[in-house]
């Protein structure tokens, strides 16, 4: 069950603090994986992963302890799709990802983060399990590919191959949430479109 806003939550609390670090960590994480070093990816995968925590932390704070706010709703949506949205481009920019992935899940995100914007009048979108699903294996599969596996000397060559295929399922996987739970989004927006006339 979703708890509503409490009007009486300060606008400062733990939940917004995790996600305003992980707005702050989107710059950082661009500044450190704009060079392709194998120190430098070690440490964007870092940086990555501590900013996919803030989100899974935010949101259960927000929840379990009804700190949910407008601020938190909206900031948090702009640094999951912050971080992604640069994750993807630079793992494209470096030719470890094909561009066309890439524009298909941008174009998807920013697609339906804008139509949700526009049916708020009508009715507030919730995130679908599809989209959960989405986020959760692009967000294993973009740090699957940022890991250097070939420069961890035990698992060098077809056991490294093997994980970095790995890490291209879980974004294949993504691909197809991102498409179906669109089309979902896209059919109730649809739906409560004709309801309210």
């Amino acid at each position: 069950m979703v708890k509503k806003q409490n009007n009486n939550v300060p606008v400062v609390n733990l939940a917004n603090a995790l996600t305003v670090i992980r707005l702050v960590l989107v710059p950082v994480f661009i500044f450190v994986f704009w060079q392709d070093s194998t120190s430098d990816r070690w440490i964007a995968y870092v940086v990555f992963a501590i900013a996919a925590i803030t989100d899974k932390l935010d949101g259960y704070y927000a929840r379990s302890r009804n700190l949910i706010t407008d601020f938190g709703k909206l900031a948090d949506s702009i640094a999951d799709k912050a971080l992604i949205i640069s994750a993807l481009i630079l793992l494209s920019w470096h030719g470890y990802l094909w561009w066309w992935v890439t524009i298909v899940f941008i174009v998807r995100e920013l697609g339906i983060t804008l139509m949700r914007m526009m049916m708020r009048k009508i009715k507030v979108m919730a995130a679908g399990q599809g989209g959960k699903i989405k986020m959760v294996a692009q967000s294993f599969g973009i740090a699957g590919l940022l890991i250097p596996w070939q420069s961890i000397g035990p698992i060098e060559g077809p056991i490294a191959q093997t994980l970095i295929y790995v890490s291209y399922g879980l974004l294949a996987i993504a691909m197809v949430f991102a498409i179906t739970s669109a089309v979902e989004y896209i059919r109730e927006a649809m739906r409560l479109s004709r309801l309210s006339k």
